[in-house]
């Protein structure tokens, strides 16, 4: 089951980030997105569970305590009261001799109401405390709801006429009395009431007083316990004259005599004992009954400063940080209102609106909503940015003009690894060659990297045409002959042509490639395309078997199957081209075939004799012995390619080989594979542009156009192709320009991609390895393949401590501007078969700069290894020359000491050194000081004779020590 990672980040707690990274980092797990809808698979949600299981339980602990909030804010709202006085009952402590028995006892009815001259303080007092504490009072306006948790209900105001005179020793609800005290007015007390607490001493008045601030609930309990019966003729408050007296009005306050409140005649606070004797006395005179006394009292004058009075008392009650001003303040001005009642449906649903509202924000406001999608996308673009930054890394941005040694630079790996990577699956291919799209993917994904190719733009500029079936038409089959060095090649192809190429190849072997167009006997035509057998032209071959049809693997009979002929058979496999094998040579004595075919064999290519796919005919290029049988069975293979091609559109073709003649300028052989190509089209090829002027065959006849499969020498491009480039026939010149010009900037900057600059760690590196030289070369040549496979050679004699740079390479004559590119950079000139200017060779003289030419590459890769050789310094090597044993020791005076002794091993120089060796351990090295038979000095003593030995500064000898004898010469290092 696929689980997406958005749910996956929520339930294990975890950013979007870290769970990619995490995920990335455990590649064999599959790719991921950083995207919240991605599906995960089973083993990728597995591992991100076992990673951040911590994480998980942290936020299911955080979950738990979340979804028991709502549950103890309900039970606060339902139950507040019982709340507070549980938590403020082990405060509760007695303070100071108070005789509850006392208060309990009930007041006698006759007591004396308070003067009016004492009440008046009192009154101003309480309305001073009402407006300090105005803001107090709003902010416990919830708790002062929360009170009525009674089992009486506001239903129990009918049943307050019959129960008002019944008498109540105990209350049975104490919060239902707190609730009662506020409707209790003190005017209607008696005055005999306050007459018996002025009796009562004023000690416990004191300690009463004191012991308020303890406990802001003890008061209440007290009351809670004590119930009187009901005065008749006790005065209570109605509604709207205790709304009045809350709320703090200006006609009303005016009516106080503000003279009584002076501090030297205001008359005594009641005690805290005897405020709470008359709320006692009031409480259980209305408990139940109250509020329909009040509906009794209408007509009567209420007094104010009495009604200020009792205020004031039940202010100072309730002076509280816990719920101080529950009954006091703001409440009572909705008096004339309904009596405020807790019902668990109201709580229920104040509280659902209430959790909706803050559950329901964000959605309700836009603002929200647009500020979150915005930081949502501005994460998202962030965690972008962060991903293609990692992946930039293992991104390689290039053309497909990359060589081997520069795609190994561009991975800072070494070039052996990438070749070796691309012999591992059947690609054969040199330090210094091109490699084309396919292949450069192939290495990077190999080494974990990715390909980007900015030429993109530019390769979708050349658009190809789509041929229709019905205007194709039959073509020749291009056939590429393949094999090793002096196997045949060439001599077969002379006997195919009736001419003898091999005459004018210099040292007699063939070292460009060559395109012939031949006609055979039964008027078919084949092209056939010769490759150059040598190692140094590995890329040679590997054009070879990209632009044809058909490959002849030429073995010789008298020999085996070769590097180099496995090496053409692996470039023929990998590009999937069908192979003919031809035994050349089986006319030679020692000749055997049957060898030939066990080899291959061995390679798993069986032969048709042998029950296999591939076709092999025996041959003598020189006497004609099967060739025409050769040439039966190759055509047979092309027939069943069933090659066709569209003669009737632009060509577009493959470059062949390039070079530069002095008289004809740059000079490009093509093999057309498409179209027809005539003289004034406007062509492109790589970096190279131009028009053509003039076409010639292989036999150098003009020419005015050249059909599908065969080769043409054209004239008129600016510059020498590289080989193996591919060639378009463009609408004008004006295109062609452009797009050259734009592949042109595109490979500088890939050669500037692609430089390695000198690095601290480079120098600490050589300073380690001691010794180390550089040899620049800059190679010149008639034609781009010679050029490649000179570079090739050259590079491939890099060691530890000679590099080899090739700077520069180009076709043509040698110029002044090589000259002085040589002279800047301490390099070499090779020229292989081009020879410098008049003006270029005394620029040399002058500057200094060494050139030499070669016709034969095997002379110049011998030449630049020999100088080499040359430019590392001599090793000393140690020649052990005698032994000579120490028989008897003689000190003589201003001599030191000689011993005397035999050689018993070879001969003993004046001018070697000597080892003295005891033990078999060597003590001392120094050269020989004196060697002596008897009183004559000597210049060598030989074996089985005895002589006299001093060494220099050395007296240490002893009989028995062993002297070895030795001398140092000066040897050449190899590479």
């Amino acid at each position: 089951m696929s689980i997406r990672l958005n749910k996956a980040i929520r339930e294990l707690n975890i950013g979007l980030q870290t769970a990619v990274e995490f995920l990335e980092k455990k590649q064999e797990l599959g790719e991921v997105k950083s995207d919240l809808n991605f599906k995960l698979s089973d083993e990728q949600y597995n591992a991100l569970v076992g990673a951040f299981k911590n994480d998980k339980e942290v936020k299911n602990d955080a979950a738990k305590l979340f979804q028991k909030k709502p549950k103890e804010k309900k039970s606060a709202t339902d139950h507040r009261a019982e709340t507070l006085l549980k938590a403020n009952r082990p405060q509760y402590k007695p303070v100071g001799k108070i005789d509850l028995e006392q208060l309990n006892k009930p007041v006698n009815k006759s007591s004396v109401a308070p003067t009016e001259k004492k009440s008046d303080p009192v009154v101003a007092t309480a309305v001073s405390q009402a407006q300090d504490k105005k803001e107090a009072e709003k902010a416990v306006k919830t708790k002062k709801v929360d009170k009525p948790v009674v089992n009486d209900k506001p239903a129990e105001k009918k049943e307050t006429v019959k129960s008002e005179t019944s008498v109540k020793p105990k209350m049975e609800n104490p919060v239902n009395t707190s609730k009662e005290k506020k409707v209790v007015d003190t005017k209607g007390v008696n005055t005999s009431k306050v007459e018996k607490k002025h009796d009562e001493p004023k000690k416990e008045v004191k300690a009463e007083v004191k012991a308020e601030p303890a406990s802001t609930t003890s008061n209440t309990t007290t009351n809670s316990e004590v119930v009187e019966d009901k005065n008749d003729n006790g005065l209570f408050q109605t509604k709207n004259e205790k709304k009045m007296l809350n709320t703090p009005k200006v006609n009303v306050l005016g009516k106080i005599d503000l003279s009584t409140l002076n501090q030297s005649t205001r008359p005594k606070k009641k005690s805290k004992e005897e405020r709470r004797k008359e709320r006692e006395e009031k409480a259980g005179q209305g408990n139940g009954q109250g509020k329909k006394k009040r509906v009794r009292i209408n007509k009567e004058r209420v007094d104010i400063n009495a009604a200020a009075n009792q205020q004031q008392n039940q202010s100072g009650k309730k002076g509280g940080n816990n719920g101080g001003n529950k009954n006091g303040g703001k409440k009572n001005r909705n008096r004339n209102q309904k009596p405020l009642e807790v019902d668990d449906e109201a709580v229920a649903r104040q509280v659902k609106e209430t959790l909706a509202r803050l559950t329901s924000k964000s959605q309700n406001k836009k603002g929200a909503k647009y500020r979150k999608e915005k930081r949502d996308a501005v994460q998202e673009r962030l965690n972008a940015e962060a991903k293609a930054e990692r992946k930039e890394s293992k991104i390689l941005k290039l053309t497909e003009f990359v060589t081997v040694s520069e795609l190994a630079t561009m991975m800072n790996i070494p070039v052996t690894n990438v070749i070796s990577t691309l012999m591992s699956v059947g690609i054969m291919v040199s330090i210094n060659q091109r490699l084309d799209a396919e292949t450069i993917n192939l290495v990077a994904d190999e080494f974990g990297f990715k390909t980007e190719y900015v030429s993109a733009e530019v390769q979708e500029a050349v658009s190809e045409e789509v041929d229709d079936e019905n205007d194709l038409v039959s073509r020749a089959p291009i056939v590429t002959v393949m094999g090793h060095v002096d196997h045949g090649k060439t001599s077969l192809l002379d006997h195919i042509r009736n001419t003898n190429v091999i005459a004018g190849e210099a040292g007699g072997i063939t070292q460009h490639i060559g395109a012939y167009s031949v006609t055979l006997e039964n008027g078919r035509k084949v092209t056939f395309l010769d490759t150059p057998g040598h190692e140094a032209f590995t890329a040679m071959r590997a054009r070879g078997a990209q632009v044809t049809d058909i490959a002849i693997i030429i073995i010789a009979a008298d020999d085996s199957v070769m590097p180099t002929t496995k090496e053409a058979i692996a470039h023929a496999q990998a590009a999937g081209v069908p192979m003919v094998f031809a035994i050349n040579k089986i006319d030679k004595p020692g000749a055997n075939p049957d060898k030939i075919r066990e080899d291959l064999s061995q390679m798993n290519l069986l032969v048709e004799e042998w029950g296999g796919k591939y076709q092999c005919q025996e041959i003598s290029a020189k006497k004609g012995l099967g060739v025409n049988e050769l040439l039966d069975k190759v055509l047979l293979e092309a027939d069943m390619m069933d090659l066709k091609a569209n003669p009737n559109r632009k060509a577009t073709g493959t470059i062949i080989e390039s070079s530069l003649d002095k008289g004809r300028g740059y000079v490009s052989t093509v093999l057309v594979s498409n179209g027809t190509l005539k003289i004034g089209d406007n062509v492109i090829a790589g970096t190279s542009w131009g028009r053509i002027k003039a076409m010639f065959n292989e036999r150098n006849q003009r020419i005015e156009s050249a059909g599908p499969a065969e080769p043409a020498i054209i004239l008129g491009l600016n510059g020498a192709p590289t080989a193996g480039d591919t060639f378009h026939v463009m609408e004008t010149e004006q295109e062609a320009r452009e797009i050259a010009n734009k592949r042109e900037q595109l490979q500088r900057e890939q050669g500037l991609r692609t430089q390695t600059r000198l690095t601290l760690s480079d120098i600490s590196h050589r300073i380690a390895r001691g010794e180390f030289h550089e040899m620049n070369i800059i190679v010149k040549g008639d034609t781009d393949g010679s050029i490649e496979a000179l570079s090739d050679s050259f590079i491939k004699l890099s060691t530890e401590k000679v590099k080899v740079n090739v700077i520069n390479k180009a076709v043509g004559q040698i110029s002044e501007n090589d000259v002085m590119l040589a002279s800047a950079s301490d390099a070499v000139i090779v020229g292989f078969q081009v020879r410098p200017s008049a003006d270029a060779r005394r620029l040399a003289d002058r500057e200094g700069v060494e050139i030499n030419t070669y016709s034969v590459i095997y002379d110049a890769i011998d030449d630049v290894k020999s100088t080499m050789v040359g430019m590392l310094d001599k090793v000393k090597k140690e020649i052990v020359t005698g032994q000579f044993e120490v028989k008897q020791v003689f000190k003589i005076s201003k001599v030191g000491t000689v011993a005397g002794g035999m050689v018993t091993e070879g001969k003993v120089h004046s001018k070697d050194k000597g080892r003295v060796v005891r033990d078999g351990i060597v003590i001392h090295t120094a050269p020989i000081d004196a060697l002596k038979r008897y009183k004559d000095d000597v210049k060598e003593v030989a074996t089985g004779l005895e002589c006299g030995i001093s060494l220099v500064n050395y007296n240490d000898l002893q009989v028995g020590d062993i002297i070895e004898t030795f001398t140092e010469i000066e040897v050449e290092q190899k590479l």
